[in-house]
């Protein structure tokens, strides 16, 4: 830090280390062309030899001369503080330099903290009190503070002056450089509170650079807008900001499509809508139904909303309600597609309600009450009534006996306990961060269901940008369970999202493990290229890891409108199988 020295008419009684500008000299009168008569030091104990000192009597007043002056005394290192009176007199003027000797420090007080504990920045100025005011020790003690304050984030503050009173006490002001206010901007259909609450930033609380990214990545994490900007105006008040929030809104609102049509079932329809930032109010509303895949499997349909912020506390709350259909491929326990046990539907109707809340920053706790029941329904055609509740001896498939669809057809009632540790920067697509999820379901018959089983998943991911937006991507994923398991409740691997190159959920069991790597690279703009590889399996009992299954493979990843699209190749032991999908990444 540059030192600075000042003329009594600019401060008095400051100490010059902690000012950072050198001084000028201010004067009522102007003394330019006046003879200098006479140059002395006042106030002064230990300093007697004036040979330091450039001007000298008979000299014409030159103010840079003095200046100099004043630093070279000042840089002896014995005074905390030198200036410059003027005595004009007849003949000309008198110069004397005041100097104030250092005296010992007896106590430290800091003004204007908050937050920074007074014992923080006590540690930080140990070895000052009982020892005299140097201004080198000063100045060193005056950068640890602001450099602490610059490490936890604080960036705006700084030590804006230092005073010393003949008591001995030393009196250090600090401006933190506090936030007048937070400006939105272009939020057309989001309403202002839906963004303020996610930044972090406060009013009249000191600026921190940390929780500006963490908020910025928290608006970006929304999914509402494309781009999204923070800049900081400066505020009434000195070192005081105004946080300006630039976003830039996206479409939220979705219009999905689908159908087909077969000799077995005819024509079949999917139809969606949706929109993640329902009213502009950050609520979650989408709304599938589908048209048959058979008169026999009927129509279905699901219904999700999801309010992210029902209490201060930021608790969400999600309901599911769903009354759907799936055809289900069964390959058996052996999981070969060579060896496919037959095709059926199934018919899951019920409910889920989630509670989450957060436990600090990056940590959130969820509660999941599941309510569902899964109905059996022949492939064949065939009239079915679907308020049957007994279907274990009157629709099902030759290759099922009735004890089969009794032991894994009816009604689960289950708890599911979450706890998410999560810290990417980009939940959509994520460059760097890691995410780690223990979920434990409990279903029994003592919460009214047909099913008594446990079910624990460990899941972990990571991520690493390895230049420019080149991401390296990890997840692994192990689950186990006990009791008895339905079969739409065992663990299901193949797929886009668990194994590529193999079959949907071609591989089934009590337990499960799967590996996945990928090297994700920009190709243009919103379309991204993939190159990975898989490993993974689904088992019941006892198993072995070399009888993993493997893929390699490659993709691409391209922004719409609509939402994200995944289109994936992998090749594994059973030969190659392109995989198409809506959605994001892990």
């Amino acid at each position: 830090m540059k030192k600075r020295w000042y003329s009594r008419y600019v401060l008095i009684a400051a100490i010059a280390i902690m000012t950072g500008l050198p001084a000028t000299l201010a004067y009522a009168a102007d003394f330019t062309g006046k003879q200098i008569v006479d140059v002395s030091i006042s106030d002064n104990k230990t300093l007697h030899d004036l040979s330091m000192v450039k001007l000298k009597p008979g000299d014409t007043f030159n103010a840079e001369v003095i200046q100099q002056d004043l630093k070279t005394i000042y840089d002896l290192g014995s005074f905390y503080d030198v200036q410059a009176n003027f005595i004009e007199v007849p003949e000309g003027i008198k110069v004397i330099y005041v100097v104030t000797e250092k005296m010992m420090i007896k106590r430290i007080d800091f003004v204007g903290t908050k937050v920074v504990s007074s014992e923080t920045l006590k540690n930080l100025s140990k070895g000052m009190i009982g020892n005299l005011s140097d201004n080198k020790i000063i100045d060193d003690k005056v950068q640890a503070i602001e450099q602490y304050y610059h490490d936890q984030g604080y960036i705006l503050a700084k030590v804006s002056n230092i005073t010393m009173d003949q008591e001995g006490i030393l009196k250090v002001f600090i401006n933190e450089g506090m936030i007048e206010g937070i400006l939105v901007k272009s939020n057309e259909k989001t309403k202002t509170h839906v963004i303020t609450r996610e930044i972090k930033l406060k009013e009249q609380e000191a600026f921190n650079s940390k929780d500006a990214k963490r908020s910025l990545q928290r608006l970006n994490n929304l999914g509402f807008f494309e781009d999204v900007n923070m800049k900081l105006n400066p505020g009434r008040e000195p070192n005081a900001v105004i946080v300006q929030v630039d976003v830039k809104e996206q479409k939220t609102g979705t219009f999905t499509i689908g159908g087909g049509y077969s000799e077995s079932d005819g024509v079949t329809a999917v139809i969606g809508v949706g929109d993640s930032n329902f009213n502009g109010s950050g609520n979650k509303v989408n709304l599938n139904y589908q048209h048959g895949y058979s008169s026999i499997a009927g129509t279905g349909w699901s219904l999700n909303f999801t309010n992210p912020y029902i209490d201060k506390k930021e608790t969400s709350l999600s309901v599911d309600l769903f009354n759907s259909v799936s055809e289900v491929s069964d390959y058996g326990l052996d999981g070969d597609n060579t060896k496919l046990r037959s095709t059926y539907y199934r018919r899951s109707r019920g409910f889920n309600i989630t509670l989450g809340r957060p436990e600090g920053e990056y940590v959130k706790n969820y509660i999941t009450l599941t309510k569902r029941k899964d109905l059996y329904i022949e492939h064949e055609s065939g009239p079915v009534d679907y308020s049957a509740t007994d279907m274990t001896s009157t629709y099902y498939d030759k290759n099922y006996n009735a004890d089969y669809l009794k032991d894994n057809f009816g009604e689960v009632h289950s708890v599911t306990l979450a706890r998410v540790y999560d810290t990417r920067d980009n939940v959509f697509s994520p460059t760097e961060g890691q995410r780690i999820s223990l979920t434990s379901e409990f279903a029994g018959k003592a919460l009214g269901g047909e099913f008594d089983f446990n079910k624990y998943i460990l899941d972990g991911r990571k991520y690493f940008k390895v230049g420019g937006q080149q991401v390296l991507a990890f997840q692994v994923t192990a689950g186990t369970s006990s009791g008895d398991l339905p079969d739409a409740s065992k663990f299901s691997i193949g797929g886009i999202d668990t194994l590529r190159g193999y079959e949907d959920n071609e591989f089934k069991g009590d337990k499960m493990f799967t590996a996945k790597a990928e090297y994700r690279y920009p190709i243009a703009n919103k379309l991204q290229g993939v190159i990975f590889a898989d490993a993974g399996n689904a088992w019941s009992g006892s198993y072995n890891l070399n009888d993993l299954k493997y893929s390699i493979g490659a993709g691409i990843r391209v922004n719409t409108p609509v939402g994200p699209i995944r289109v994936d190749y992998g090749y594994g032991k059973e030969g190659g199988k392109c995989h198409f999908s809506f959605g994001t990444q892990f």
